[in-house]
């Protein structure tokens, strides 16, 4: 079976490395074809995190490529797509590959669809937002990373909805026996600069706990604008690497994810979460979205919402060494029998078996 893999961004972008790249080599051993084709490129990529803006030539430039791939789609049994074929474009081009026979299936980790149905330029507003449930209702598959992904979908008209949720390779994250320290525990966030905010959220309540427990807070992807915020208590930065973030993530004690109850944080799939559970690392999350299936559905750590309850959650491990080690071996169990590409490459698998089947007369 041969695939097109049109992926939103090369390697470099975090959503498409994990959504759909880090099943390749498992599809390809398994007999499947595939090729990709990202539309955005590295340098898009690193013109962006650098914060030197987007060059106008060099979107059209990534547009115009993706556009020429179309040509080729009858050559391919499936394409699998990441999003949308053009962004602020409208669902014409999703349209054609229905007109021309081409089976697709489109694949959702973010409520990109309030980029166009929540956006504040009523013209753009107008015209596309109902674009994406147009994609969803043209394909033959929507894949979505959660449950309100999984309710556009439904509202869309698709035709079949899969859950896959967004996971981590074990090889990159090997079993971990975890000694807990009866003092000092190390509280620990992993994010970028564009997420640091909802620390803020639950700053007066995490630099009290961690101030009275003698405790650390180590901070990876944030930079130092959040530091203010932590005046009261031992706060270490540390820059995000991949080849580092697994060894940073074990050394926390207890992993955090606050977040606002917004529709775009509905939308999240709490891959946070997932990364300290593979490191058997226990969690605090808030009550929004994917964390609240994650945590509960794992027992992995414990759910806060206002900031008595996250006092109360992070003092409650912070003294209980033993409950630290309990969620964090529910939370590694967990992630090797759901929330890992071993446990869900076989689904995926499945799906495009299953249009093979459909397609053979």
């Amino acid at each position: 079976m041969k695939i097109l893999l049109l992926s939103k961004y090369s390697r470099l972008g975090a959503s498409s490395r994990l959504r759909t790249m880090q099943f390749l080599p498992g599809l390809i051993a398994a007999g499947f074809e595939i090729r990709v084709q990202s539309l955005f490129d590295d340098t898009y990529l690193q013109q962006l995190y650098q914060k030197k803006g987007r060059s106008l030539a060099h979107v059209l430039k990534c547009y115009w490529h993706r556009l020429l791939v179309l040509f080729q789609v009858k050559q391919f049994d499936v394409v699998w797509l990441e999003y949308e074929l053009l962004p602020y474009f409208p669902a014409w081009l999703e349209k054609y590959l229905k007109w021309r026979k081409v089976r697709f299936v489109v694949d959702y980790d973010d409520a990109l669809f309030h980029n166009y149905d929540m956006s504040g330029n009523p013209v753009l507003k107008n015209l596309l937002g109902t674009k994406i449930d147009q994609v969803m209702a043209n394909a033959d598959v929507v894949c979505v990373g959660n449950s309100y992904l999984k309710e556009r979908a439904l509202k869309a008209g698709a035709q079949v909805i899969h859950w896959v949720p967004t996971v981590i390779d074990l090889d990159r994250y090997p079993a971990y026996v975890r000694l807990e320290k009866p003092a000092n525990p190390v509280f620990g966030w992993i994010g970028s600069p564009a997420t640091q905010s909802y620390l803020t959220m639950i700053a007066p309540a995490l630099s009290k706990v961690v101030a009275e427990c003698d405790g650390r807070l180590i901070l990876i992807g944030a930079n130092s604008d959040i530091l203010p915020h932590f005046s009261g208590c031992q706060v270490e930065l540390r820059q995000w690497s991949e080849a580092t973030e697994v060894s940073d993530i074990c050394s926390f004690d207890v992993g955090l994810m606050p977040l606002p109850d917004g529709p775009w944080e509905r939308g999240k799939c709490g891959y946070k979460l997932i990364q300290y559970m593979a490191c058997a690392v226990p969690v605090i999350a808030s009550p929004v979205g994917a964390n609240i299936d994650i945590v509960q559905g794992s027992e992995a750590g414990l759910l806060a919402s206002t900031d008595d309850q996250w006092k109360d959650a992070l003092m409650s491990l912070a003294s209980n060494p033993a409950l630290r080690q309990h969620y964090g071996r529910s939370g590694r169990k967990a992630v090797e029998n759901v929330y890992s590409l071993q446990a869900q490459l076989p689904e995926l698998k499945n799906i495009f078996s299953s249009l093979q089947r459909i397609s053979t007369p």
